[in-house]
């Protein structure tokens, strides 16, 4: 079950990371809470994961007074949940539901949903006919395009919210990169609510220079220009363009292209420092990683261990070398 600890475990010399606060289906943490009584526990949520954030279950069946075990659901094309045999029509209480735990989960920095779930699913959920001319009555699926219920209108509400399905995070570049945005959500968060000042942005935005890149180049200029005018431009509009611009660039997945640019980027500033032994080192392992053949891990480590040798506190500083918790086990993966 979830840990609510108020403390992240770390291991020593590590940067020391906000503890994310995550939505989640209740039944991806084991809560016996499905339409079958059952649960769906997610291994590396309740596992790995657990000890670096702090859980906000939700199962919204239950929340609107359904029991466990109740009658399986399905989504109609005309976007209301029914029960399967379309005896009740669920949609106004689960919609009612949303719109109220939109303001409880406003500060929340990612949340997990369960796929394939009427209420819950994201991305593909079945719809089943609801009476509309030319609609198959067979009783099989009008089409896989849905969203469900409760899902769609928590993605509406917190648009730059990162979300995802428990099934996707099983591929290891999604889970990296939703967990990078999880905690880079987190640490704007916990700076947005600090009594911060606009040269404070800056700082915050030069440690982030590196990972915005990585990502889109677009992006990172976006952000860049936002905080350059940090002093010009009243608090509240500055802290909405620079939430939505960090937001959408962080979105774009970093491709391995990207991912060897900013490697690039970094060697830049410490190479100067390097004898050429080290620094072919470092040059083989960005090239191992751009060809597929070592994991964006490798090039990493000797990237942050020269900085912090050579005492280059900008290259050190750089959230792209340590975005999330070590022990999360990620970019190992080719």
């Amino acid at each position: 079950m979830p840990a609510s600890a108020t403390s992240s475990t770390s291991t020593p010399g590590a940067r020391e990371h906000p503890r994310p606060r995550l939505g989640v289906s209740s039944c991806l943490l084991g809560a016996s809470v499905r339409y079958n009584g059952g649960h769906s526990r997610d291994r590396f949520l309740t596992g790995l994961l657990s000890g670096h954030v702090d859980w906000i279950p939700v199962c919204p069946e239950m929340e609107i007074g359904l029991g466990a075990p109740r009658p399986a659901m399905r989504l109609r094309t005309d976007g209301h949940i029914v029960t399967k045999d379309e005896t009740a029509d669920h949609t106004a209480a689960m919609s009612d539901l949303a719109d109220h735990r939109i303001d409880d989960l406003g500060d929340l920095d990612g949340y997990v949903l369960k796929a394939r779930s009427p209420s819950c699913g994201l991305f593909n959920l079945p719809r089943y006919a609801s009476g509309r001319p030319g609609e198959r009555t067979d009783g099989q699926p009008v089409d896989r395009t849905g969203r469900g219920v409760f899902a769609a209108r928590i993605r509406a509400a917190l648009p730059d919210l990162p979300i995802e399905e428990d099934g996707r995070l099983n591929d290891p570049v999604l889970r990296e990169h939703f967990v990078e945005r999880v905690f880079a959500h987190a640490r704007l968060r916990v700076f947005f609510a600090s009594d911060w000042r606009p040269r404070d942005l800056v700082a915050f935005h030069s440690r982030h220079k590196m990972q915005l890149l990585a990502h889109t180049p677009e992006g990172y200029r976006e952000t860049g220009r936002i905080a350059a005018r940090a002093g010009d431009r009243p608090r509240a509009d500055l802290e909405d363009d620079y939430r939505r611009a960090f937001a959408a660039a962080l979105a774009v997945r970093a491709g391995r292209g990207r991912h060897t640019n900013a490697l690039q980027h970094l060697l830049g500033f410490i190479g100067d420092g390097l004898d050429p032994t080290r620094r072919h080192d470092i040059l083989t392992a960005i090239d191992s990683y751009r060809r597929g053949r070592a994991p964006l891990s490798v090039p990493i480590a000797l990237l942050r261990h020269h900085a912090e040798g050579e005492h280059l506190r900008y290259v050190a500083d750089q959230t792209y070398l340590d975005p999330f918790p070590d022990d999360l086990v990620l970019r190992h993966h080719l």
